[in-house]
């Protein structure tokens, strides 16, 4: 069987030590971000807030530290908050309009992910993300299929425990945030 090539990004699963019980928190997109977002993208911290107080993220990088993935996103704080009317699985590029996100930002969550290639002596490594263009409905951000490297993004911790998956192209894999700014005692 080979592995569908469908990446959608980051998906939250689990946490570390228990299953992921869909927390999150609400952060700002600045009006005018020159960057279209989607659900499944990682993000970093924009060092900026809206008028509102909420923190700003803007999209990450293929390398360097993550805040953590979209999960939602919308066009009011007061709903977002409350997981009501999201009304959105892309926030447009260059938008007029402030827009918030709902983001898993717990170092402790597990994601899945799809990799350009995987096999059972890679898990335990690292590797970096690959940006990829959303679809027009989710992320397209891949894991690169690179590991080892300390440094790098993401920790693999196994092969997402499906039918439809196994080692191989277009692998899908659970991982932790390696490089995640809440851990690192660095500066962003």
């Amino acid at each position: 069987m080979a592995n569908a090539n469908r990446p959608t990004g980051l998906s939250p699963v689990r946490s570390i030590n228990s299953p992921w019980e869909g927390q999150a928190n609400v952060y700002s997109i600045a009006a005018g971000y020159g960057t279209a977002l989607a659900i499944g993208d990682p993000v970093i911290s924009s060092g900026t807030a809206s008028a509102d107080g909420y923190p700003g993220v803007a999209l990450a990088a293929a390398t360097g530290n993550i805040r953590g993935v979209i999960v939602g996103l919308g066009r009011s704080p007061t709903v977002m908050a409350n997981w009501a009317n999201l009304d959105s699985t892309v926030r447009p590029a260059s938008d007029p309009n402030v827009w918030y996100a709902l983001v898993v930002d717990d170092p402790n969550a597990i994601f899945e992910v799809q990799a350009a290639t995987a096999a059972a002596t890679d898990v335990g490594g690292n590797a970096n993300l690959v940006l990829a263009a959303n679809n027009g409905f989710v992320s397209g951000w891949t894991l690169a299929g690179t590991y080892g490297t300390a440094a790098a993004q993401c920790r693999v911790l196994g092969l997402a425990p499906r039918q439809d998956n196994e080692f191989g192209a277009y692998a899908k894999l659970l991982v932790r945030i390696n490089q995640h700014e809440l851990t690192q005692t660095t500066g962003i």
